[in-house]
């Protein structure tokens, strides 16, 4: 399994971190390693000192597929979910500054959160989900897949001209705007609508 993961697909996130706004979607890859564990709190690692949350809509690949058309993308994910891309944001900043990967800001041990998955059919469009993180119980971060730059099939078409998406492969879809610094006894938890998807305790 691996977690391919989008930056910089929604406009107001972009400008909160004063990026460029792409020509082509942003990706990186988080390894399986980085997934944390179910149940099991995030823990600020010792090397930052500014890990940020980023609250996302994921899609779990349910077949195998290279070169993928747009217009046959819809047949490669029949569940969606939500989850967090823990960002070292600080490390992040050094790295780019000097022209270097982001791997170790993004992929680190314990960096991606993924929550419950929900049926794609009980959406009526995927390219109008709402969805929001709170932080001990207020909404710090509010989205909706309308607002994507690229949505998700278009996503799919794009990734697999570099990749070949295997079953069980997950899109981090990128994060709407709101991210900030976790720090320790936060409990954040995640919404698609009302819906509680994931519930994570910071240490």
């Amino acid at each position: 399994m691996k977690l391919i993961c989008i930056g910089r697909n929604y406009t107001e996130h972009i400008e909160e971190l004063q990026n460029e706004k792409p020509s082509d979607p942003v990706v990186f890859i988080k390894p399986d390693s980085s997934v944390l564990l179910k149940k099991q709190p995030f823990f600020i690692p010792d090397f930052s000192d500014d890990v940020h949350h980023e609250v996302e809509v994921l899609v779990k690949i349910n077949r195998i597929g290279k070169h993928i058309d747009k217009k046959f993308a819809h047949k490669y994910y029949d569940e969606i979910g939500l989850g967090i891309d823990f960002t070292a944001r600080d490390l992040q900043t050094k790295l780019k500054a000097k022209g270097l990967p982001w791997e170790k800001a993004k992929a680190f041990d314990g960096a991606a959160v993924i929550g419950k998955w929900l049926p794609k059919s009980n959406f009526k469009d995927i390219n109008n989900i709402d969805f929001s993180l709170k932080v001990d119980g207020k909404v710090v971060q509010k989205g909706n897949t309308a607002l994507m730059l690229w949505k998700i099939d278009e996503l799919i078409e794009y990734v697999s001209k570099y990749f070949t998406l295997k079953i069980g492969d997950i899109i981090f879809t990128g994060t709407p705007a709101g991210v900030g610094k976790v720090v320790a006894e936060q409990k954040l938890k995640g919404y698609i609508g009302d819906t509680e998807l994931f519930s994570v305790k910071i240490k």
